[in-house]
């Protein structure tokens, strides 16, 4: 009888995993060296332009929908978004690839904004929501990630370091959703509880309805399926106004459009025929 071990190893830096970990801490950088050089006003002004306010959004701002996802307002929660992402995103980016993952991490960032919003100005006085406080982080993509990876990887034991105990993923996913649940209900606290709900529900919507291959490849190929389908239509249309023209000059059509060239090769017709 084998006896299984447990190895500690660090996960793979995958492509698209490493593009925002280096954006995240990056911007997070810029922002902090601002304020030592003096620049504390000029920092607090892109924080303002680009973190999430509901208020801002319904007025036009719809950029904050995404450009709140790369700002971190401190260091402890700059670091935990990050291995989370680290962590489970290589999963989903491994298992989809780069382009499909982009897609979603985005979607979600998206979605936990968007359930920001709407909360907001529907029950947001309810739970002290308020419209004009802003959100930060990018808690929503990476709730997105755990709640993808909880439904395709669900069955792998997470290691609780440092503690010496594991737990099957999606348990562990289910209980940070409690968490979130509660907390969101339980009035302010300093931590965008909506937004993570809001990234919950948003990576179920893609695993569970977006086709395999991704948003942008169920668009382009619907759009050029329509556009083949117009141009069949097309088609059909000229050759129906052809035949009416050709009947009114007592001609026949299979003159200039034979309906079986192949057959006329073999009866001696041209060889060729220009589409």
């Amino acid at each position: 009888m084998t006896r299984s071990t447990m190895t500690l190893s660090f996960p793979p830096f995958t492509g698209a995993v490493k593009i925002l970990v280096l954006t995240n801490a990056g911007i997070f950088l810029a922002m902090a060296l601002m304020g030592v050089v003096g620049l504390g006003s000029f920092a607090a002004l892109i924080d303002n332009t680009f973190a999430l306010t509901s208020s801002d959004v319904v007025h036009g701002h719809i950029y904050q929908l995404v450009s709140y996802g790369f700002l971190h307002g401190t260091l402890m929660h700059l670091l935990f978004n990050m291995l989370a992402l680290w962590m489970f995103g290589n999963m989903l980016e491994g298992s989809w690839g780069s382009r499909k993952f982009w897609e979603f991490y985005l979607f979600g960032v998206v979605g936990a904004g968007v359930t920001t919003v709407v909360v907001a100005y529907t029950v947001g006085s309810y739970i002290h929501l308020s419209k004009t406080i802003p959100t930060v982080g990018a808690s929503g993509g990476i709730y997105a990630i755990l709640m993808a990876a909880a439904m395709l990887f669900g069955d792998r034991q997470i290691y609780l370091f440092p503690f010496p105990i594991s737990i099957r993923l999606k348990y562990l996913v289910a209980i940070y959703g409690f968490i979130a649940l509660v907390s969101a209900l339980s009035g302010p606290s300093g931590t965008a509880n909506v937004a993570h709900l809001g990234g919950l529900l948003f990576g179920w919507v893609f695993v569970r309805f977006v086709p395999r291959r991704g948003i942008l490849f169920s668009f382009s190929e619907g759009y050029y399926g329509m556009k083949n389908s117009y141009h069949r239509w097309k088609r059909k249309r000229a050759s129906r106004k052809f035949q009416v023209f050709m009947n009114k000059h007592e001609a026949d059509p299979k003159r200039f459009f034979p309906e079986d060239p192949d057959k006329d090769k073999k009866d001696g017709g041209p060889d060729n025929w220009v589409n």
